[in-house]
């Protein structure tokens, strides 16, 4: 995240002694970390929703956060694996199968192979890694490690920027049938599943963040969670936007749409 984006926003640990907020401020300190600090903000998310993008930028996108994509379910199966009753298990569950679909041709994944083709890209090129730049790969590794080592609380309280997720994809939904015409509408059927899927997703975990957060630390370190959640998805826009590699990102037909 830049400088500026960052100072704007105030250090999340502090008064480590002190008690716990009430339920209704702690929750009004997460929001508030999604409201200053999630990527729609990016400059890359900006460009995108005012229709500024090149067809190679926008190929290149697709390409790089199809990385992140496919290691949704990744990150999900390794908080269910921190989880030990089955109540708490059954929302990881149904997440791992909304990306990865409960057979060949369903799920999140699939519909995001398709928004690549739709854009020209062949799924081919998608899965192959090799195209992933490298602050993408460092940021989703990130990502996942943390999801691996750190407890169910930090885990969970990560993904809570589905909380600002529904309002970005209904931006993101108009910009593309305005600006974008040349990506087949059919495409953006990824998009307009998250709409419900995020609302869902980021009221289970938030229900479950105030319930586990009991003291003052804990909802400190569920706040570091989110903002570092933030900053992944931030550091995957900046190398997205700078486009540092030497491999190919565009189409074969030279990135005419």
């Amino acid at each position: 995240m830049t400088a500026t984006a960052t100072a704007a926003v105030p250090a999340v640990r502090s008064g480590t002694a002190a008690g716990p907020w009430p339920v209704p401020e702690f929750t009004e300190r997460l929001r508030a970390v999604t409201a200053d600090r999630y990527h729609d903000r990016h400059p890359f998310n900006q460009r995108m929703h005012q229709g500024e993008l090149t067809p190679a930028e926008l190929r290149r996108w697709i390409t790089n956060r199809f990385h992140y994509q496919r290691h949704i379910p990744v990150k999900d199966a390794l908080i269910l694996a921190k989880l030990d009753r089955p109540a708490l298990r059954r929302p990881w569950l149904r997440r791992i199968r909304d990306h990865d679909g409960a057979a060949d041709g369903e799920g999140g994944i699939e519909r995001w192979l398709r928004l690549g083709e739709a854009a020209g890209l062949p799924r081919e090129q998608l899965w192959d890694s090799s195209r992933v730049l490298p602050g993408v790969r460092f940021a989703v590794e990130g990502y996942v490690t943390f999801c691996r080592l750190r407890p169910a609380l930090d885990a969970v309280a990560a993904s809570l920027t589905e909380l600002s997720a529904p309002g970005l994809m209904r931006t993101r939904i108009a910009a593309f049938e305005r600006h974008y015409p040349w990506i087949d509408p059919a495409g953006l059927a990824y998009f307009r599943t998250r709409v419900d899927q995020g609302a869902r997703d980021g009221a289970e975990a938030l229900a479950l963040v105030l319930d586990w957060a009991r003291t003052r630390e804990e909802q400190q370190r569920a706040l570091a969670a989110l903002a570092y959640k933030c900053e992944v998805l931030w550091a995957l826009l900046d190398a997205v936007d700078r486009g540092d590699t030497g491999a190919p990102d565009d189409a074969p037909d030279g990135g005419r749409p």
